[in-house]
């Protein structure tokens, strides 16, 4: 586990930041944005934690957030710029593990039958406001894949990802005995 010494560096204020290597890039570098906005998404779970989701929910996010430091540390260390340093990847082993919750989930709320509005519970909008973060994590990795090598499962948890914050939030809504937010397309 890393050490952190010290907060601030001063190394940043040219306006650049240090991969996991130490090659230094400006900090609008699309790698950079891309482990930035799962930083940002990482912290709206902590958000919705604090919000006192069901406990079903809780142990999953949880482990989530261990895994979002995996996936940030895995773009952190760019392949082609790896050193002798063990980083933790994600694996098709992450990817399979939200599936399952996806399913178990998914079986406790039912099927969808109209298109839900973000909300309900504060616990459930929060997760809604996670996903939707999520999703713009998977389209910044998305541009990031075009132009540089990215773990290709990192892809497929982030899709994988927003899936189940939205079925969470399903879950959530329900297990508070909230009636979901339908979109009324007639109005």
């Amino acid at each position: 586990m890393p050490r952190i010494t010290k907060i601030y560096t001063r190394t940043g204020d040219d306006g650049t930041t240090a991969l996991g290597t130490t090659r230094r890039v400006p900090k609008d570098d699309l790698r950079v944005e891309t482990y930035g906005t799962i930083d940002e998404l990482n912290s709206m779970l902590g958000l919705a934690l604090a919000h006192g989701l069901d406990e079903k929910l809780v142990g999953p996010l949880k482990t989530i957030q261990n895994e979002l430091f995996h996936l940030g540390s895995d773009l952190a260390f760019p392949r082609d710029d790896e050193r002798q340093v063990e980083v933790p990847r994600i694996e098709q082993r992450h990817v399979d593990g939200l599936e399952l919750w996806i399913d178990e989930l998914n079986e406790e709320v039912g099927p969808l039958k109209n298109f839900i509005l973000p909300g309900g519970g504060q616990g459930a909008a929060a997760l809604q406001v996670a996903r939707a973060i999520c999703r713009r994590a998977e389209r910044v990795a998305v541009s990031l894949a075009r132009e540089q090598q990215v773990n290709a499962y990192n892809l497929a948890y982030l899709n994988r990802l927003s899936d189940l914050l939205f079925v969470m939030g399903r879950y959530e809504n329900k297990a508070k005995g909230i009636e979901e937010p339908l979109w009324d397309s007639r109005l």
